[in-house]
């Protein structure tokens, strides 16, 4: 296998790579938790969560994430049997994006790899969410091209969404396949459409992360945090 240096572009998933997917999600679910006085373990919540999800992004496809969001709030209370949630609880799921917190070592560690690579973000969320995400936990990063599933107009793991960052980063950067890593934590979302596309990746594995995880796993480099990656980078560079 080539080293990390290698490659000239990191394409990132976002939402559970450099921000805390799962922690937002649950934070943001807590209150129709505590509207039905209702205690669900975080798996069994983010289970039930991520299926509504996934299923939600297949059918609409067009829809922009803060509103598809607001859509599977309710779908959430149904299959937890709580009531129904209210149009204007559904809404304020949905925009819980923005406030979803970065993991600790994030910020830090794209700092380093952008010494090295041109920085990719290949989401699932919409523009303005990102936006709001990019002004409050991320603030102060500035990345080279950033894709949204509202860009494409369709989710992750469609192939769709790589065949237009393979494009986009071709276009705008001047980088072809071969020197692109797609970092992830998402299995599901990043990894194995990535392989089918020919693309390397880098499994960020977030300890304790659930949602995206398939049993058989792939990737071609493995690292429990971004910052553990920039290490590898760092050392890898000081034998060069």
């Amino acid at each position: 296998m080539s080293n990390l240096s290698h490659y000239k572009v990191l394409t990132f998933d976002c939402y559970g790579t450099i921000i805390d997917w799962e922690t937002g999600v649950v934070n943001a679910l807590q209150p129709l938790l505590n509207a039905n006085n209702a205690t669900v373990s975080r798996e069994d919540l983010l289970s039930v969560y991520h299926s509504c999800e996934a299923a939600q992004q297949a059918k609409t496809p067009n829809l922009p994430y803060d509103k598809l969001l607001a859509a599977v709030h309710p779908q959430v209370a149904a299959k937890l049997n709580l009531k129904t949630p209210s149009v204007e609880e559904d809404e304020h799921f949905g925009a819980s994006v923005g406030e979803w917190p970065a993991f600790p070592d994030s910020v830090a560690a794209l700092g380093r790899l952008s010494k090295f690579y041109k920085l990719v973000i290949l989401s699932n969320v919409d523009r303005g969410s990102f936006a709001k995400t990019n002004a409050g936990p991320l603030h102060g990063l500035t990345f080279d091209l950033i894709i949204t599933a509202q860009d494409v107009g369709s989710y992750k793991p469609d192939p769709r969404n790589f065949e237009y960052m393979l494009h986009e980063v071709k276009d705008k950067l001047g980088v072809d396949k071969d020197q692109i890593i797609q970092t992830a934590q998402s299995q599901f979302h990043d990894h194995h459409p990535a392989r089918s596309m020919g693309i390397k990746s880098s499994w960020i594995v977030r300890p304790g992360a659930t949602m995206g995880n398939r049993p058989n796993e792939i990737y071609n480099w493995k690292f429990d945090t971004l910052g553990d990656m920039a290490d590898a980078l760092d050392e890898e560079a000081g034998r060069e």
